[in-house]
This record gives C-alpha cells, sequence and structure tokens, in this order.
C-alpha cells in the first residue's frame, strides 16, 4: 500500500480581499501540493503560501473542488470554518444580464470569462487594441499558440466573452476598426477596480511574521539623489491612473509597459525586472505620431523614485517635451539647463570635451559632452546625470540625448539642488559605503532602444 504524501494543506480566507483564499502548506513533501495548486492557477505569495484570486469572485467555489482533488492525491487537506461557511454560500450577481441562467450555468460563463483573463495575464492572448463603448469594454487579439486565432471580446471582468473570431489578426484588426475607428486605443484597457484587487490579493506577503514584524526607524532626510529608488512600478502605475492622457499598454511578455500620449507624440518605456544599473525607463519624444524621435532620456532601475516622480511631473504638463529640431546646443541653452547647480554651490569644472558640476559632497554630478552634442546622431549621451561613489562607478545614471529640451533638463537640475527624499535608517555609512562601491557598470552611452524607437 502506497503511504500518504507527507504534505498538509490549510485553506483559508484570505486576510484582505473578500472573497479570495489561501493555502498554507507544510510537510516534507509539501512542493507535491505546490504543484498540484499551481497547475489550477493558484499563484504563490509567500514561501509555502499559494493565493487563489479570481475576477469572477468564485475562490470558495474553486478552492473546494481543488480540496477534492488534493484529497483524492491522499494529500490532507483543511478547511477553515469560515472558508467552508463560503463554501457552502450560494449567491447570484446583481442585475445579471442573463437571468435565465442556473447558477451552475452563470459559473460557467464566468469561469470562460476568468479563462480569457487568464489567458491575457499570462501573456497567451494578445491584446491588439481596445475600445470603450458606452458602459463596457470591446477589445481584439490573438492566441499566440500555433495557428492561433483572432478574436473578438466584449464586456469586461466576468461578463467578457468572445463574440467573433477571425483567421487573421489583420482580418480582425480591419473589422474592428471599420466597427470601432474613433475610440479604438492601442493595447488592452486599461485594468479594472476588479482585476486591481485580483493583483493585490496575489501580491507577496508573509502570514507567518506579518504581525510580529518589529517596527523599523523612522527613514533619515537625505539629497534626492541618495534617495530610496523605491518601487518603480507603483510609480507608473500611480501616474497612469493620474493622468487618463497617457495610454497603458503591456507586452505579452509581461516584462515590459509602454505608456503612449494620446498626441501620439511621447512614449514612455517601462522595464520591469531591469538590474539596478540597467537601463529600466526610456522617455522618447517625436514630433508627429510619424516623424524620427527628436530626443530620448534614459534611467536605470536605481534611479530615486523622486527624481523620477518630478521627470513625469514634468512631462505630464503637456508641452514638457518641446524641443526645436535641428537647433544648436550652444553656451545659452547649457547655462539655462544647469543654472540651479551653481547656485546651489556644486563645483563647477571643463576638462576638455567634458562640462561638469559636482554637488558638495561628491556624491553626485551632471556631465555635458561637447562632441557628442555636435553629432547628435550618435550613440554616445550629450548630459549624463550620475550619484555615487564616483561618475565611473555610479549607483544611478540618467542619460539624455543632444535636443532634450531645456526646461526638462534645468527642471532636473533644480530637483538635484534642492530637493530631498528619503531611505532606510538602518544602513550604516560603512554600510552604504560597501554597497555603493560594489555597483559594478560605468556610466552608460545613450543608444537607441528598439522598443521604444518610432519604426516607419
Amino acid at each position: 500500500m502506497t503511504p500518504p504524501i507527507d504534505a498538509h494543506v490549510r485553506l483559508d480566507t484570505h486576510p484582505t480581499h473578500p472573497s479570495a483564499v489561501q493555502a498554507i502548506l507544510t510537510g516534507s513533501q509539501a512542493r507535491v501540493a505546490l504543484m498540484a495548486l499551481e497547475a489550477a492557477d493558484w499563484s504563490v505569495a509567500a514561501t509555502n503560501v499559494l493565493v487563489l484570486a479570481r475576477i469572477d469572485h468564485e475562490e470558495p467555489y474553486w478552492a473546494k473542488d481543488a480540496a477534492k482533488h488534493l484529497i483524492a492525491e491522499d494529500i490532507a487537506v483543511e478547511i477553515t470554518p469560515r472558508l467552508r461557511e463560503a463554501m457552502d454560500e450560494e449567491w447570484t450577481w446583481a442585475n445579471y444580464p442573463m437571468p435565465w441562467c442556473t447558477r451552475n450555468e452563470l459559473r460557467e460563463v464566468s469561469n470562460q470569462a476568468q479563462k480569457i483573463h487568464d489567458d491575457i495575464r499570462h501573456g497567451q492572448l494578445l491584446i491588439h487594441a481596445h475600445a470603450h463603448v458606452g458602459h463596457t469594454t470591446v477589445a481584439v487579439g490573438t492566441y499566440l499558440s500555433s495557428g492561433g486565432k483572432s478574436v473578438y471580446l466584449h464586456g469586461e471582468d466576468h461578463l467578457r466573452q468572445v463574440a467573433d473570431t477571425f483567421d487573421s489578426p489583420a482580418q480582425a484588426l480591419l473589422a474592428f476598426e471599420k466597427v470601432h475607428a474613433a475610440e479604438m486605443r492601442p493595447g488592452p484597457a486599461p485594468l479594472t477596480d476588479t482585476e486591481r484587487a485580483a493583483i493585490e490579493a496575489r501580491s507577496v506577503f508573509d502570514v507567518t511574521t506579518a504581525r510580529s514584524a518589529p517596527s523599523r526607524p523612522e527613514p533619515e532626510t537625505v539629497p534626492v539623489y541618495l534617495a530610496d529608488a523605491g518601487d518603480h512600478d507603483a510609480l507608473l502605475d500611480s501616474f497612469l491612473d493620474e493622468h487618463g492622457e497617457f495610454e497603458r499598454w503591456r507586452t505579452w511578455s509581461d516584462e515590459t509597459t509602454h505608456a503612449i500620449h494620446e498626441s501620439q507624440t511621447l512614449r514612455i518605456e517601462r522595464v520591469h525586472e531591469a538590474p539596478a544599473h540597467e537601463t529600466a525607463w526610456t522617455v522618447a519624444a517625436y514630433e508627429t505620431p510619424v516623424s524620427d524621435r527628436m530626443w530620448v532620456l534614459t534611467a536605470t532601475g536605481a534611479t530615486p523614485a523622486p527624481v523620477l516622480q518630478e521627470l513625469l511631473n514634468h512631462l505630464a504638463d503637456g508641452d514638457g517635451w518641446d524641443t526645436v529640431v535641428g537647433a544648436p546646443v550652444d553656451e545659452k541653452t547649457v547655462t539655462t539647463a544647469t543654472q540651479p547647480l551653481p547656485e546651489a554651490g556644486w563645483n563647477h569644472t571643463v576638462d576638455g570635451r567634458w562640462i561638469r558640476w559636482t554637488s558638495p559632497a561628491g556624491d553626485a554630478g551632471v556631465q555635458f559632452d561637447a562632441f557628442a552634442a555636435q553629432h547628435p546622431n550618435h550613440t554616445l549621451a550629450t548630459w549624463t546625470v550620475w550619484a555615487g561613489p564616483s561618475p565611473d562607478h555610479p549607483t544611478w545614471t540618467v542619460t539624455a540625448s543632444s535636443h532634450t529640451p531645456s526646461s526638462l533638463l534645468a527642471n532636473l537640475s533644480e530637483n538635484l539642488a534642492h530637493a530631498t527624499g528619503t531611505r532606510p535608517a538602518q544602513a550604516t555609512a560603512r554600510e552604504r559605503k560597501a554597497t555603493l562601491g560594489t555597483t559594478p557598470p560605468a556610466i552608460p552611452a545613450a543608444k537607441a532602444d528598439p522598443a521604444v524607437s518610432h519604426t516607419r
């Protein structure tokens, strides 16, 4: 007789999400239960902790189904009383548009909507465009599997369904544009409140230490260029929530988010898993939606959150990316861009082709390359902002091409010269020096990023 699997699964309601379910695994063979739950689309939220968060709010039903399968595999399952009560509760959607359906039929419809949502989330269904129609959303996309079909989607959340299919993406897009040309927008629609809540429920947390974690000391206030990098993804989400003139589009691999201004002349790219010293942000501006790029700015993954926040705020002003194409970068341009630095006591030096401004403590600087300014098509950066032990071993960098607007650069200089931020107080000076000193790369050259560069 085969011995039972040494794994125990405790199913309980989620600590913050009203309908999500969490599973806590124990035992020497907990990995077996983990693999079974992952196959049923549960998400790992911490070590041996999984979460089931759906957009149809049917988590208790599917948790009960998962429990049956685990028990059938001789895995011990414990269900808390409050979750068992939720499993036994029968309910229906208010004002559901299909009142003739039975409860099981409603569940099947919402499960099909859940599958569409999961296919998009996992990058199996690529959304080409969307449109808001009345009180709902329509979209067109293509399944990326071999011979994948193109589909027309209608509705949101638990009401989304495949309304039509097409033999090719081109055929699908033409049909979609014919009906929704005026409202049509690139990429998937912004996340709904239900989708955001599901993402938050799946976020990493630690149920074993959440209540007993010691209070952290108050963060210390430092010059903005020494501030903590913070959460860049949350920063972008907040920016897009506040500025509806930017459309969000996330690549099917889920690695990159593009934010495109409604004028189609400003594009922001955010690479989510970029290492601290590599390019995580690229901003590119265009004179018209079909013209060549006017200027480009990049920022690495360790760039302080307040620096990025100020940059995004400037761009959101509406005219923060205007520039004169072909205008020479002269002494007046450089002076305008850097005026706040010498006024704040930053040291000014000239070394051949390089003009530099360095903070009084020598832990940050701005560098202008006169040679690169006269060769704007070159891959060298005209402007480089850095902070860290030295310009050769920076903690973070921002680079900009020659025609980057003076107003944007002046705003950045003003922020560096006078603004402050915070960082964790527990890091001693010795620890910070060790951390900064191990950052390996030198200042990167500004390169054209194919994901943001315009293609005719």
